[in-house]
């Protein structure tokens, strides 16, 4: 027995504080679940600076219609974790400017597939008719105690992700990003051989320069993947290497839009065949490779990877 609902419109605060905190609970399980450091809490505060591009403590307080004391706190912690910057206004030095930092940005671009899919799934947990508003609570958390918030937005958000990216070529200014997803994989899996250390730190020399490419999966401004297609002794078969996603961007299938992209590429060229290098301790990956018609090849003894210890080749022709 609930007895908050018993108590009819007498508990409608309580009701609502109550309902509040379960929410909050339950979107900071789905930030974590995702490994963004955010308190779900300072969400009106980033959002009201991420869209005015610069803001006041005044306008803040103004625009959410909050008291100045919390929206002075809010914004210390968001400047506690260096998500925010101030600046001096351009017309009256008195006034203090609030904008995103750098990291403050690239943490807004992290979150936005997840806000997304938050404004979703709450849409759908109430949207149904009632003629009152506990009644309509009460249906809400009907739904609630039988449907999981949380899961229901994680798996909205996987979608949010998985089709919110772009795929786009290489340019100098990603060379960086190349190289420490690339560096990021092998540590995590195996180790950096002096092979792979030369290629990564000069893509342009060894990849670019040689008739290959290099692809990378982008969301605003965010690098989120990479692959490369390395020339081969056979003008018609490029290799398939270099495949990294950033580990928070893991399980959203980017890999594998990658690789897609690779072979249409391919096709689109002209080319026989792509081939690359594994290990099999990589299952999912080989299970993937296979299941894009990538058959099993005889490796050579002088592999240019010595943690490799298997080749594959998908025929395009």
């Amino acid at each position: 027995m609930d007895a908050l609902r018993g108590f009819s419109e007498l508990a409608l605060g309580s009701r609502l504080k109550r309902l509040s905190d379960f929410i909050m609970k339950e979107v900071q399980y789905t930030y974590d679940h995702f490994n963004i450091d955010f308190d779900p809490y300072l969400f009106p505060v980033i959002k009201i600076i991420h869209n005015k591009k610069g803001v006041t403590n005044v306008e803040i307080k103004k625009a959410l219609k909050l008291s100045q004391p919390a929206v002075t706190q809010a914004v210390n912690k968001l400047i506690s974790k260096d998500l925010l910057k101030l600046e001096n206004d351009k017309l009256d030095k008195r006034k203090k400017i609030l904008t995103l930092s750098k990291k403050g940005e690239t943490l807004v671009v992290r979150m936005k597939p997840l806000w997304r899919a938050i404004d979703i799934v709450v849409k759908d947990y109430t949207s149904h008719s009632s003629n009152s508003l506990t009644e309509h609570l009460n249906k809400m958390e009907d739904k609630l105690q039988h449907n999981s918030l949380s899961e229901a937005i994680i798996n909205m958000a996987k979608k949010e992700v998985s089709n919110n990216f772009e795929i786009i070529n290489y340019d100098v200014q990603y060379a960086q990003s190349f190289y420490d997803l690339n560096i990021e994989w092998l540590k995590t899996y195996f180790y950096v051989e002096p092979f792979d250390e030369e290629v990564l730190s000069k893509p342009d020399k060894y990849i670019i320069n040689k008739g290959g490419h290099i692809f990378f999966a982008k969301r605003d401004t965010i690098i989120l993947g990479t692959v490369a297609l390395m020339p081969t002794k056979d003008f018609l078969v490029y290799e398939l290497t270099k495949m990294a996603v950033l580990p928070n961007q893991r399980g959203q299938k980017i890999g594998q839009h990658l690789m897609q992209h690779c072979i249409d590429f391919a096709k689109a060229n002209n080319h026989k065949a792509l081939m690359l290098y594994s290990n099999t301790i990589l299952e999912n990956a080989i299970y993937i490779y296979k299941k894009y018609g990538f058959i099993e090849l005889e490796l050579e003894k002088d592999s240019p990877y010595e943690r490799s210890n298997i080749k594959m080749e998908l025929r395009l022709k």
